[in-house]
């Protein structure tokens, strides 16, 4: 499993542009992992978290503007972890995360 503990620089192409957070993420002893997504409008909880060889799947709920669950999946390769969230109703779009030294 690859390890995915750490802060992660996120940058996010959604359709209001840009959308720049930190990603903390620490792992649990049962395998999986939780953590926050801290950026302009607030910080989500990062729950259902999971690390299967290299790819990753994590939930995060919205509250602001409005509510709306995101289903976050990608690849980690070392420190890069690059992906897409899936916002339902809105689309999918690409989100890319760098792991700070």
């Amino acid at each position: 499993m690859a390890s995915i503990d750490g802060q992660w620089d996120c940058t996010a192409q959604s359709p209001m542009g840009e959308q720049q957070s930190v990603l903390t993420l620490t792992s649990k002893p049962d395998g999986s992992f939780a953590g926050t997504n801290a950026g302009p409008l607030g910080a989500l909880d990062v729950t259902e978290g999971q690390v299967t060889g290299d790819h990753v799947s994590f939930k995060m709920e919205l509250k602001v503007p409005f509510p709306m669950t995101l289903t976050c999946e990608g690849e980690l390769n070392g420190d890069v972890l690059e992906g897409t969230i899936d916002t339902g109703a809105f689309g999918r779009f690409p989100v890319k995360a760098t792991r700070r030294a």
